[in-house]
């Protein structure tokens, strides 16, 4: 059975790593019988109304379990790895939910968090029913890994951070090699061509499929003959002062 498994705010702007790299850890603590599908990253709203270390982003770990009474056990590892990663300053939270769980309220929060500004309350609220905890600081976590469990359980946002070998491999791919790890090519040209087999993919050093309908999606555009080119770039926020717009 699937879990998911949240963790938000463990990081600090000076620290030198962000929460991604603690949720990604997470798989060397999971306990035997258990393995860590996937990592995706959760977009909220990035605004200057919204405390955050850099871009109001929150992580959630796919695992998969032998059966139900794996959830305690996955609960304390998960405390222990953010009381062993975590930073001082920072407000961590954590959160726990499987798919037999109704997950309906966390994704109603979780959409609502990618556009407004939301509360400790309401995340708590949502989850009612799943596991909720904060860990320090002002244990603002606790709003986004509830957001990120139910955005990543909808499967229509967020960027995968860690699944299969996609850190490993080579910048220029086959299709197929791609299609064998189950990662789905998508032709944003206006025609949008088939993408063969045998076509390169060009993946900028930095291979992060989107999770779009359940599946994970790498949208690509032609570059030349049988050539693609991955299309995602890092985006820079900076929010508009009233001096700037003088």
């Amino acid at each position: 059975m699937i879990f998911y498994v949240a963790f938000d705010d463990t990081d600090t702007i000076d620290c030198g790593r962000g929460t991604g790299k603690l949720a990604r850890w997470f798989a060397d603590e999971l306990p035997v019988g258990c393995e860590q599908k996937m990592v995706v990253r959760q977009q909220l709203l990035h605004s200057p109304d919204i405390p955050m270390t850099s871009h109001n982003s929150s992580l959630c770990c796919i695992v998969e379990a032998p059966d139900e009474s794996y959830r305690e056990i996955l609960i304390e590892k998960g405390i222990a790895h953010i009381i062993n990663h975590f930073f001082e300053g920072s407000d961590p939270g954590f959160c726990v939910a499987s798919e037999n769980d109704d997950l309906s309220a966390l994704v109603a929060f979780g959409i609502l968090c990618t556009g407004t500004k939301t509360t400790q309350a309401e995340a708590k609220e949502a989850a009612k029913g799943v596991h909720l905890s904060g860990h320090g600081g002002t244990n603002d976590g606790i709003i986004g890994a509830t957001a990120a469990i139910g955005l990543t359980y909808l499967g229509d946002s967020g960027r995968i951070v860690e699944y299969a070998d996609i850190r490993e491999l080579p910048q220029i791919t086959t299709a197929a090699e791609l299609r064998k790890r189950g990662i789905h090519l998508l032709s944003t040209n206006r025609h949008a061509e088939f993408i063969s087999d045998d076509h390169l993919i060009d993946n900028q050093l930095s291979l992060r499929p989107h999770l779009w309908a359940k599946r994970l999606v790498v949208p690509v555009i032609a570059i030349g003959n049988d050539t693609w080119q991955t299309i995602a770039i890092k985006k820079e926020y900076v929010f508009e002062t009233e001096e700037l717009t003088k």
